[in-house]
């Protein structure tokens, strides 16, 4: 008898089955990231306001946005050297489109935080830029999610393709190991 976790598992040729299905499925998983571009991740640091305090005495929940936000405004000059001023001389802007967050611990007044950020896939119609927010002083992890923008022209309001050249300017790949 097979065991795993102290749980008994049936030897049975469906079991054998899927047990090679899932041996298979990681190794697809593990061959897509590789063909998948790792970008560069870039870090801002900032500390908790009294005005971002809720009636519950630790950050509001809609402030997570503004801290992703404002970092990725910081970045966009800072480590990317394109600044959003750029993209408006042009005649673009970014828009959000879809935003996740998965809160998993409270900052309080006073806490200093980082607001790590990346692209995660950027292509002709937008991109997504996945975060982090740590505590500096814990260096545990506040919330994490991603973002998906969509470039849009200024004049219109409406989608607009992102040109190429903003596309290799952004797409900056992590050092590898």
């Amino acid at each position: 008898m097979c065991r795993c976790a102290n749980l008994p598992i049936i030897s049975s040729p469906a079991h054998l089955h899927i047990r090679t299905f899932a041996h298979h499925l990681h190794i697809i998983m593990y061959l897509r990231t590789m063909d998948t571009p790792q970008y560069a991740t870039f870090e801002t640091e900032f500390r908790v306001r009294p005005d971002d305090i809720d009636m519950f005495q630790h950050v509001h929940n809609s402030k997570y946005f503004d801290y992703v936000l404002a970092a990725r405004y910081d970045q966009m000059e800072r480590c990317y050297g394109m600044a959003m001023e750029k993209f408006m001389e042009r005649g673009f802007g970014w828009v959000v489109r879809t935003a996740y967050v998965d809160y998993k611990r409270a900052l309080t007044i006073g806490d200093y935080f980082i607001v790590k950020t990346g692209i995660e896939s950027i292509n002709d119609k937008g991109c997504r830029v996945k975060f982090s927010i740590t505590n500096k002083a814990t260096r545990k992890l506040c919330c994490d999610g991603w973002f998906d923008y969509t470039m849009i022209d200024m004049a219109t309001g409406r989608g607009a393709k992102v040109p190429q050249d903003v596309i290799d300017h952004y797409s900056i790949l992590a050092p590898t190991v």
